[in-house]
């Protein structure tokens, strides 16, 4: 059992090593202009998801999804969102697509996640992607109306829909 265990041990010394070696000395190729191998979007998905899940604070929304609330979230999202993750007029972002990862382009794939994690992505932003945190450039207010918009995004009401869809990137402010 102890050359057992010293063998594990040893193994995972190596594989460490190994992988400190590939890295250290180039041999991943980090351009940003490629595809991602399966395993990498899996797996950067997956440790996203997980760490956010852990790391949000399990508040509730605080602003409730009318009409005025959801248009200064809509406004919000067109000043600082969509040029990353698309709107109406340009539903998949060049700009987004050309990041690493490609951010999400909400308006084919709407956020899923519970509004309390997008609220924590628009606070925290997410090491190693383009996305930055928005804490002192957003105040709470527009993250929430922001974090509202994107949960209700693919069912505005009627008065809402029609101008995201008519001016999209030149709403009145």
């Amino acid at each position: 059992m102890r050359t057992f265990i010293l063998g594990v041990v040893v193994t995972l010394i190596v594989v460490a090593a190994i992988a400190y070696i590939v890295g250290h000395f180039g041999f991943i190729d980090m351009r940003a202009d490629q595809q991602p191998s399966r395993f990498e979007t899996s797996f950067a998905g997956r440790a996203m998801d997980a760490s956010t899940e852990r790391h949000a604070p399990n508040v509730k929304n605080p602003i409730e999804p009318t009409d005025t609330n959801l248009h200064e979230g809509m406004k919000v999202y067109v000043t600082y969102c969509s040029q990353c993750h698309g709107d109406p007029a340009i539903p998949v972002s060049a700009l987004g697509k050309a990041e690493y990862p490609p951010a999400p382009q909400f308006i084919s794939h709407p956020a899923d996640m519970p509004e309390n994690q997008n609220f924590y992505i628009i606070e925290h932003g997410v090491r190693l992607t383009a996305m930055p945190g928005w804490e002192g450039v957003l105040n709470q207010d527009q993250a929430w109306k922001v974090t509202t918009f994107l949960s209700h995004m693919d069912k505005l009401p009627s008065s809402v829909e029609e101008e995201w869809k008519a001016s999209p990137g030149q709403l009145s402010h």
